[in-house]
């Protein structure tokens, strides 16, 4: 059985607000609790439903998306949708799961969609980060195993909102702490953070420039503004 996700649609314009209803109807995993043209109407459906997803516009007459969503932190997954692409590094600093620039294009939203998916799956599964058993290793639990991870092998860490991706170049695996209490340990003193995403190892970096890091496997990460002062570190 498909799992669905409950989610509500904000836009104040009626073209844009009925072409995501249109493509949101295309995915079976989304069911549409409620479809508003402004960021008031819904304050109440947050109140009284339970809502995994906002598909939600930034410039809206009287309440922002931006301010909407800082009312409506309980909701795991917020994907902005607008044509105002200036407000892509604020909307990420509270919690944005995606953004997308209009106009709206179907393969984009179908790509979010995975993205939905991948992240509700990650958050269901998330297991507890382990106490290290010796000064390179930790143990990862894992549904009722334990996995053990080299932190020497580990590429890089990505947050998730409340978990920490661990990024092997075998697997992905995914813990319930955020990158910056992850960071405060002392297992994880050698990584450097970049962004607000992602830390890094020194010893994977093949290359630096002032907008990103590429590491071993061609792996790309982007070099947050407010990080930039690190990059000295790698050096």
């Amino acid at each position: 059985m498909t799992n669905k996700y409950t989610c509500i649609i904000i836009d104040d314009d009626e073209i844009d607000r009925l072409t995501v209803i249109s493509f949101a109807k295309k995915f079976p995993i989304l069911d549409i609790l409620g479809v508003f043209e402004s960021a008031e109407e819904a304050l109440s459906i947050i109140e009284k439903e339970k809502i995994d997803v906002l598909f939600l516009d930034i410039d809206m007459p009287g309440l922002s998306g931006i301010e909407f969503r800082k009312k409506a932190l309980e909701i795991p997954v917020c994907i902005f949708i607008t044509a105002h692409p200036e407000h892509a590094v604020e909307s990420f600093e509270i919690e944005t799961l995606d953004f997308i620039v209009k106009p709206l294009k179907l393969d984009r939203f179908a790509q979010t969609v995975s993205r939905i998916e991948e992240f509700i799956e990650i958050k269901l599964k998330a297991s507890l980060f382990e106490a290290s058993i010796g000064g390179d290793t930790i143990y990862i639990k894992e549904g009722h195993e334990q996995t053990k991870v080299k932190l020497h092998e580990i590429l890089y860490l990505e947050a998730l909102k409340d978990y920490t991706l661990i990024i092997t170049d075998k697997k992905r695996h995914c813990v319930l702490s955020s990158i910056g209490n992850l960071l405060k340990e002392n297992h994880f003193q050698s990584f450097i953070r970049i962004h607000r995403s992602f830390a890094v190892q020194k010893q994977f970096i093949q290359k630096i420039n002032s907008s990103e890091i590429l590491l071993n496997n061609n792996i790309t990460i982007p070099v947050g503004r407010s990080y930039k002062d690190n990059l000295n570190l790698l050096a």
